[in-house]
């Protein structure tokens, strides 16, 4: 690992955190916000509001393609220039966007805005790692961590506003913020690369990049119901046969895309593992809340958006005191214990309906924000806690790779599960509707408190090294 600036620099690690802070929150914020807009996008386009569905699955397709290949790129070309490219790509695609005249344009210009996402998530993590101690960690990345947070919960509010001028200023917002991004990177972004370059794994890329890619794009229309069966299960053995294709390649060559020995670290393994877990239930929440508060509650899309700030103002609170939660109670109590809590408060959503008071929504999310910080700080800066510098690109480009899928995956899955309990229900019936949420919460309640199982394998020193500075020690993760 090389840098042209020196690693112990005050100024870095003062700018640093906002600068990869400021790319996330953009790149979390566009992620959700275009959601709300695709009925107005639409109507200006000419088209049917389902035949813009590719506005959001290109997007996701671009970003599980590229996420894998980002790791390598820091290492090759440094982390600033891949840095201040992703986000130069990814403000210009914004802007084209925003200038689209057709369906065709604007789905084109998503799979370029998805490109650059993809390198910045991972590489931003990367340059976190490589500049501050394992003892220091905890703290940056927490820092780091709040936009993924808030940006899926602010998007529709924000969203829902700025539609009512034009939907492409949802686009064009994230120019400014990209422009500050930029200034930031020239500044504060420290320029590291790798020991020494390794070749592109091309046929690993081919074989990784074609699996996930169909199996998310395959998550996404299942979930509309415009495929058969028989087509799904083809296509979902072919995904699957693809992705066994890359283990079997991954094993028999030197520089592998992406190095699957990093799960034979304890940490790592259950961090990015029992990380994916979790968020299988978590993942369908951003999808269902707006569901039950607008179809179940009959409330406005303007005040369905407001009652999921609570959980984003829970989440700034939780970055106050989780480095003594961590110190105090340790990553495997902690991540057990609340793992528990968060299926609880999941739970409790199934609770609410047309008579439920403000009030105790606004408790539910605060619960659930509080609880999801806590969750995502731990699982985020323990995968770390026994990496190496090494490895610390490889580790983040995995890790990345492995959120971004959870993600589409556990959206498929709440909707999946809602769709299932609804059956052929009208949609416009408030209390079937209703019902069938309240059992998809429920579910997703049981699958989340189900998934602290995953979490029992750690032992009570793990990650000490980043929660309270101690030494980890030798070999105490390494499994052969």
């Amino acid at each position: 690992m090389t840098s042209k600036q020196p690693l112990s620099s005050s100024a870095i690690k003062t700018y640093l955190p906002w600068v990869v802070a400021i790319a996330l929150f953009m790149e979390q914020l566009d992620s959700t916000i275009v959601n709300t807009a695709i009925p107005s996008m639409a109507l200006d386009l000419h088209v049917t509001p389902l035949s813009l569905k590719a506005v959001v699955t290109s997007y996701i397709l671009s970003l599980a393609v590229c996420i894998p290949v980002s790791g390598w790129m820091a290492d090759r070309f440094g982390t600033r220039r891949v840095f201040g490219i992703a986000v130069s790509i990814f403000t210009a695609a914004s802007i084209l966007c925003g200038l689209a005249q057709n369906a065709p344009m604007l789905v084109a210009s998503r799979i370029v805005q998805g490109l650059g996402a993809a390198m910045m998530m991972p590489v931003g993590r990367l340059a976190i790692i490589r500049t501050f101690s394992k003892s220091e960690l905890l703290v940056a990345m927490n820092f780091v961590i709040i936009p993924a947070l808030i940006g899926p919960l602010l998007g529709p509010t924000i969203g829902g506003l700025i539609v009512h001028w034009s939907w492409r200023g949802i686009f064009f917002v994230n120019v400014p913020v990209g422009l500050v991004a930029l200034w930031l990177i020239h500044r504060h972004m420290p320029d590291y690369h790798g020991a020494a370059a390794r070749p592109l794994d091309v046929v690993g890329l081919i074989l990784f990049g074609a699996g996930v890619a169909l199996l998310s794009w395959l998550l996404e229309i299942f979930g509309e119901h415009t495929i058969d069966v028989t087509s799904a299960a083809v296509l979902l053995l072919l995904a699957l046969a693809l992705l066994a294709g890359y283990g079997w390649h991954a094993r028999r060559i030197e520089h592998p895309l992406l190095r699957l020995a990093l799960f034979r670290v304890r940490t790592f393994r259950v961090a990015v593992g029992g990380g994916f877990i979790t968020r299988l239930g978590l993942g369908g929440l951003p999808f269902l809340l707006p569901l039950l508060y607008q179809l179940g509650l009959g409330f406005p899309p303007w005040k369905s958006g407001l009652l999921m700030m609570p959980a984003a103002a829970a989440a700034m609170t939780m970055k106050l005191i989780v480095s003594r939660v961590l110190r105090r109670f340790g990553y495997r109590r902690v991540l057990v214990v609340n793992t528990v809590c968060i299926g609880l408060v999941i739970s409790l959503f199934a609770l609410i309906g047309p008579g439920t008071p403000i009030a105790l929504i606004v408790l539910c999310g605060l619960s659930l924000g509080f609880f999801n910080s806590l969750q995502f700080s731990s699982m985020n800066t323990m995968a770390y806690a026994d990496i190496d510098d090494a490895n610390s690109s490889m580790a983040s480009t995995i890790a990345s790779s492995m959120q971004q899928m959870s993600m589409s995956f556990g959206l498929a899955c709440g909707s999946l599960i809602a769709g299932w309990y609804l059956g052929r229900a009208p949609q416009n019936d408030q209390l079937l509707v209703t019902q069938a949420l309240h059992y998809a919460f429920l579910t997703l309640g049981a699958m989340t408190i189900a998934s602290s199982l995953t979490f029992w394998s750690l032992r009570p020193q793990d990650g000490d090294n980043v929660s309270r500075g101690t030494p980890a020690p030798e070999n105490s993760t390494i499994e052969p």
